[in-house]
């Protein structure tokens, strides 16, 4: 799997693209609010094991307010008792993730990962998209 960036240096809108995606253009650089006509940098995003993929949300920045830890695939996270539509901040324990600013996985993509900030990201604004918000309602680790 590799995660192609619009701009050199791994910056700006990122595209989380995984076997089977759609070869066509038009099938994912629009991401549901964002549309690029160019990618500049491609990284690599490591195979993990997914039997003991986790995650924590947090309702604040640096880990602050409630919290839900995940370990599956959430369509919708309002299915699970998150009433936000956001995200404060998150921790990456282990696998590798894909968070989607809507529910059913569409929107602007986040890709999560243990190894990338050391699985930290204490503000929604190091999620590494361009995404104007940490607006979050879904998530699913990603698939080999």
């Amino acid at each position: 799997m590799n995660t192609p960036y619009e701009y050199p240096d791994f910056q700006g809108q990122q595209f989380i693209l995984e076997k089977g995606d759609s070869p066509r253009w038009s099938g994912w650089s629009g991401s549901g609010g964002h549309h690029s006509d160019q990618l500049l940098s491609f990284r690599p995003v490591p195979c993990v094991d997914h039997s003991d993929s986790r995650v924590t949300l947090f309702e604040g920045d640096n880990f602050q307010g409630c919290k839900f830890e995940l370990s599956d695939d959430y369509p919708p996270l309002p299915s699970i008792g998150w009433a936000r539509k956001d995200v404060g901040s998150l921790r990456v324990s282990s696998g590798a993730w894909v968070a989607y600013q809507y529910p059913g996985y569409w929107g602007y993509q986040y890709l999560l990962e243990q190894d990338w900030h050391g699985g930290e990201l204490r503000t929604y604004s190091k999620f590494g998209s361009q995404a104007p918000s940490g607006q979050l309602q879904s998530i699913r680790r990603v698939q080999q």
